[in-house]
């Protein structure tokens, strides 16, 4: 466990160093978290009330899903790792005495969560000090707060065994830019990224839901917001628990197959 925890402190505190990235991060993710807002504020002034989220649901899940961006970016993978692959660097990463599968997933944990730490705090509070209902509230209820930050947790843990197959992909490919354009669109759209999942033709509610993308973001944000909440709430971080330990297992799987066919070429 030792050696996870290096390799976690070693990568989470060089993300900690692009400080002025982190800056233009947090106003762009102002400006794009108000023009959404602006947006949907006008949809709902000429739609009546037949929206399945209320506008204050709505601008809370935006905001979070706006402080939380770093954690739940689809399209940040870690460079790194796919270089080693192709480039044959990763029989040093073989010689090293611990698990890949598990180096791997401790370094992009730790690189997401450095870019989130930056840019959070700043967000939340310029979302908590807007007028209502354009800004940020707290939680629905004690519980449903509770169940926010187990489902967080759970949802980030998802996004980055599912990001840990996307790596895997690399070892049969000559590029792994065609999946990772492919899994980057899949990602945010049924993710709930570009458009919350409840806007959605409710006939394929169900399908979505029960896709692991869902359980990435678009269910903790729904619990913060008071969207889905008591029951349906457990129900959720249930299945967000089924989804971790499926794509953890076959990772793992994978990865442990791709490794006996590596082979490395030069000297």
């Amino acid at each position: 466990m030792k050696k996870y925890l290096s390799f976690f402190k070693i990568r989470f505190i060089a993300g900690l160093q692009y400080r002025a990235a982190a800056l233009a991060g947090i106003a762009t993710q102002f400006a794009w978290g108000g023009m959404n807002i602006l947006m949907f504020r006008a949809l709902y002034k000429s739609g009546g009330n037949s929206f399945p989220m209320t506008f204050p649901e709505l601008s809370n899940y935006i905001w979070m899903q706006q402080a939380f961006l770093a954690m739940f970016m689809a399209w940040f993978f870690d460079g790194d790792i796919f270089d080693n692959i192709t480039s044959g660097n990763i029989a040093y990463e073989l010689c090293r005495p611990c698990n890949l599968y598990s180096m791997w997933f401790t370094k992009n944990m730790a690189v997401r969560l450095s870019k989130m730490v930056l840019r959070c705090l700043p967000i939340l509070i310029f979302a908590a000090l807007l007028p209502y209902p354009y800004g940020l509230s707290l939680p629905y209820d004690l519980l449903s707060g509770v169940l926010f930050l187990l489902s967080i947790s759970l949802g980030f843990l998802v996004l980055v065994a599912f990001s840990m197959l996307i790596y895997i992909t690399a070892f049969y490919t000559l590029s792994p830019l065609g999946i990772r354009i492919l899994a980057t669109s899949v990602i945010e759209f049924f993710s709930g990224a570009l458009i919350p999942l409840p806007f959605f033709p409710e006939t394929l509610q169900p399908l979505i839901y029960a896709l692991p993308f869902a359980s990435m973001q678009s269910t903790p944000f729904l619990i913060y917001a008071g969207h889905v909440k008591g029951r349906e709430a457990m129900e959720n971080i249930l299945l967000q628990v089924v989804w971790l330990a499926v794509l953890t297992a076959v990772g793992r799987l994978l990865m442990k197959r791709a490794l006996k066919k590596v082979v490395v070429q030069g000297g």
